[in-house]
């Protein structure tokens, strides 16, 4: 397994993975695979150019409530064993740990069904702690739902602490949700 950059020579396995049904967005679901399906059949190199965005150039980001807010500066790497597997997003503020209240952690993760327990989510965190650290990061959040069990071991397994539990905002259904700290070292 390894994390590559997004680019035209994987695209066809994402979009196959999209067309399954499996979304990175864990809240919006298929509404976000069905509007990066249409972005990618319209603009291809569009696409996988807002993917990495280092400057925050891109379009605003729409929340799972339809709103939007201002994109923050971040990337998305794949998740690949010769086939997708999964994506892992890193966002952040320059200059800062801190986050606007919109966002609710700066690392995100999702793989597909299919390749779940082969400990992809677990070695992309590990990896993309690294990442976290060369954009100046002294740690990283991460949060994930009470009853995501293997994403808390996934979380734990690379350092991650709970720091509390706590109610989403409103753009996120005001749920309840885990926050995780993991200091990078």
């Amino acid at each position: 397994m390894e994390l590559v950059w997004p680019a035209e020579r994987y695209l066809a396995s994402y979009v196959a993975a999209l067309e399954r049904g499996w979304s990175a967005d864990n809240v919006r679901g298929k509404t976000a695979a069905d509007e990066e399906l249409k972005k990618i059949s319209q603009d291809r190199a569009g696409f996988l150019a807002e993917l990495v965005d280092r400057e925050a150039k891109g379009p605003p980001v729409t929340l799972p409530d339809g709103s939007t807010a201002q994109r923050l500066p971040g990337y998305r790497r794949w998740i690949w064993d010769g086939e997708f597997c999964g994506s892992i997003g890193l966002r952040w503020q320059p200059g800062t740990n801190e986050l606007p209240p919109h966002v609710l952690g700066h690392i995100g993760y999702a793989v597909v069904p299919w390749k779940n327990g082969k400990g992809y989510a677990t070695l992309a965190l590990k990896w993309m702690l690294a990442g976290a650290k060369s954009e100046g990061l002294s740690y990283v959040e991460l949060t994930t739902d009470p009853d995501n069990l293997p994403s808390q071991r996934v979380i734990t397994a690379n350092g991650g602490v709970l720091v509390e539990r706590f109610r989403k905002p409103a753009q996120y259904g005001g749920a309840d949700g885990l926050r995780y700290r993991i200091v990078l070292r």
